[in-house]
């Protein structure tokens, strides 16, 4: 017996109730992003990994990219992100889009990353963004997109929670304080990294970084300070947009949220299972204002956020908020009396398929309690059996599977009295 081959590590493998939640996350999604007008766009898988060099980080380029030579030797690179190839198409045709520019995109994306709960190195990822408008409203309807979807799939505010800061209202903060521009982006990165050290390592770490015993004492101070917002112009006029938008109620202001990438600007937030049983946030992103710079584009501020399917597929899972699955898409199985009726069964589910009806056909001559019997375990919700008799009067034998109704019609009238059963 040859031995199995396993899939490659940290990749998923989706069988059909697997398949069922993925593509409910997309239809949940898409009619989000479509509620307010975003446009479904995509790009390539694979890219140069040029691209990711000056916009993504050293960390993401050189230890969590599944880069490789390309037979004409090239360096190119399963794609870990969405960003720097939508800066790069947004560049390319610049002088000839309608801005604002609404897009999304759900797609495959790479990271070599350690497998571990919520996190795998092959993924889904929402990408939304706006482009070309800059303002604490335009955050606020991307904040409202992320809450939409989250009642779509019937999170309340109670499960999750969006939580805002902004990073100039940190800086001048930071300000205050004395910390120096060169340490911001150490700063934020320690900030992010507070819940996930102990209290003592945490400040021997901040310590180490070179902040001195005043910021440190100052800093904390600032993250335990939820009414800071109120100082920030951009914040105040973000709730209140917030509140018009009608999901204020999922949104907190929490100074710990940094989000520590390089080209965020602005406001930032992110979104949190508040059970606490998924560490990782549900989605993140926030306002950044050089998106083009290093690709050749003109000055363009955008915001927007991205979300793993990963994450949200086990807090849905875990929520009891997963449709039931449902075997077969067919609603309608069509029996096979004997081999003699074989093909008036193919006929009839020809003529039902052309009446817009899912029709599957038993794929051979078998007794019909096998045949129902399949049908029950695939959920099927009709029953149809030509026999020799129904055939030779025009005639099809429709049984309910839910009801256990029965009823010989006309054949030209089968497909009404499958929607009349199916109401």
């Amino acid at each position: 017996m040859k031995k199995s081959i396993p899939a490659v590590k940290g990749t998923r493998e989706f069988y059909p109730e697997e398949m069922a939640l993925r593509n409910f996350i997309y239809e949940k999604v898409r009619a989000a992003s479509q509620m307010f007008g975003y446009q479904e766009w995509d790009a390539p898988f694979i890219e140069t990994i040029d691209l990711y060099a000056a916009k993504s980080g050293e960390e993401l380029v050189k230890k969590q990219s599944f880069t490789f030579e390309d037979r004409g030797g090239d360096f190119v690179t399963l794609r870990p992100e969405l960003t720097p190839s939508l800066a790069r198409m947004i560049a390319a045709k610049q002088g000839e889009l309608n801005f604002p520019v609404r897009w999304w995109s759900f797609g495959p994306f790479w990271r070599y990353e350690q497998p571990q709960r919520g996190r795998t190195r092959e993924f889904f990822q929402w990408n939304i963004d706006m482009l070309g408008v800059n303002s604490p409203e335009a955050d606020a309807e991307l904040i409202a997109v992320g809450a939409t979807f989250l009642r779509s799939v019937r999170l309340n505010p109670e499960r999750a929670v969006i939580y805002v800061n902004n990073r100039r209202l940190m800086d001048s903060e930071f300000d205050a304080l004395g910390i120096l521009p060169e340490k911001r982006l150490d700063i934020s990165n320690l900030v992010d990294r507070r819940t996930k050290m102990e209290p003592a390592k945490w400040d021997a770490y901040a310590l180490e970084l070179g902040l001195d015993q005043r910021q440190l004492d100052g800093l904390k101070d600032i993250l335990a300070n939820f009414d800071l917002w109120k100082k920030s112009e951009e914040l105040v006029r973000l709730f209140a947009a917030l509140e018009a938008l009608g999901v204020k109620e999922y949104v907190k202001f929490d100074p710990n949220i940094m989000r520590g990438l390089l080209y965020y600007t602005g406001t930032v937030f992110e979104s949190f299972d508040t059970s606490g049983s998924v560490k990782r946030a549900i989605f993140g992103g926030g306002r950044y204002d050089n998106l083009l710079a290093d690709v050749g584009g003109q000055p363009l501020s955008g915001v927007g956020f991205a979300m793993g399917d990963v994450v949200a597929g086990i807090i849905l899972q875990e929520s009891g908020l997963v449709p039931e699955f449902v075997p077969t898409p067919a609603s309608v199985l069509v029996t096979v009396f004997d081999e003699s009726m074989w093909m008036k069964s193919f006929e009839l589910a020809s003529e039902l398929r052309s009446a817009g009806l899912n029709t599957m056909v038993f794929p051979e001559p078998a007794k019909l309690q096998k045949q129902f019997k399949f049908a029950d375990k695939m959920k099927i919700k009709i029953a149809l059996t030509i026999g020799p008799d129904e055939a030779a009067n025009g005639q099809v034998a429709v049984k309910s599977l839910t009801t256990g109704e029965q009823v010989i019609v006309k054949r030209e009238a089968v497909a009404d009295e499958i929607r009349r059963l199916l109401r």
